[in-house]
């Protein structure tokens, strides 16, 4: 199958074939996929970092060789909004998009010259992992919630979490559900490190909901907004509006 590349700010990723389709996630600049079928106007691709499926618009990825596909660093793009240069026109990229195919800073994809000069996060350099979740983290206060979101633009819980980690180089699947079956749980909030991820469920005992712990007391996660609030055994308490509004399930520990 031949592998694409997002080659637009971001590029939404829907259930089906369709504009009016939900928006399940998205693929941020730079990043790679797999294509699976077609249609006239969009492509089913597989996400390579998550093994997401969804469908894209056509003219928002563009076809990769395979000499393309060998070229890879660990580099994101580390500015809130970063410019970059694609056939000679300026565009905006976000925080967390992908430099991973770019060399020296240039890269083709297909009949796309793209060029960049604005600061990198090396994924792999990280002397404290600690600061640097939270670091990326605050990068993302008072961003909108937005239902499939992975950018500072507008991100959901889950999609927040992957992206912050992925800055770290620590990999998280997708959805909440997913990413709670990663790591090794943690018993007690007492116990907590900064980085440890807060899961939680629905009446019916779904996981919905997941935000990164700060500490024994405050997290961080996207609720409305990306915000901070107080955690305790039972749940999150809201600070803005003084009363619970998740309970929690489990706290799991995903930093080796």
């Amino acid at each position: 199958m031949p592998f694409l590349v997002c080659i637009v700010p971001v590029s939404p990723v829907r259930a089906e074939a369709s504009h009016k389709s939900e928006q399940t996630s998205q693929l941020l600049f730079g990043e790679v996929c797999e294509l699976l079928e077609s249609t006239k106007d969009f492509l089913r691709i597989r996400v390579v970092y998550d093994n997401y499926t969804g469908w894209c618009q056509l003219t928002q990825l563009a076809e990769l060789d395979e000499a393309e596909q060998q070229t890879q660093t660990t580099l994101l793009a580390a500015d809130w909004i970063n410019n970059i240069s694609i056939n000679n026109q300026s565009m905006q990229i976000p925080f967390g998009s992908s430099l991973a195919l770019l060399k020296d800073g240039k890269a083709t994809f297909g009949k796309y010259e793209v060029s960049y000069r604005g600061n990198s996060i090396d994924t792999t350099d990280n002397s404290s992992i600690e600061a640097s979740i939270k670091k990326f983290a605050f990068n993302f206060l008072n961003t909108p919630y937005l239902w499939g979101g992975r950018s500072v633009f507008g991100v959901d819980c889950s999609g927040f979490c992957q992206l912050v980690f992925k800055c770290v180089a620590v990999h998280l699947l997708r959805d909440a559900y997913q990413q709670a079956a990663q790591g090794e749980a943690v018993g007690f909030l007492e116990e907590v490190k900064c980085g440890d991820l807060a899961f939680f469920d629905n009446e019916a005992g779904k996981i919905t909901h997941v935000g990164i712990l700060l500490d024994s007391n405050t997290m961080i996660h996207s609720s409305g907004k990306v915000r901070i609030d107080t955690i305790d055994n039972l749940g999150i308490i809201n600070n803005d509006l003084g009363k619970r509004t998740h309970n929690l399930r489990v706290i799991k520990r995903v930093i080796k």
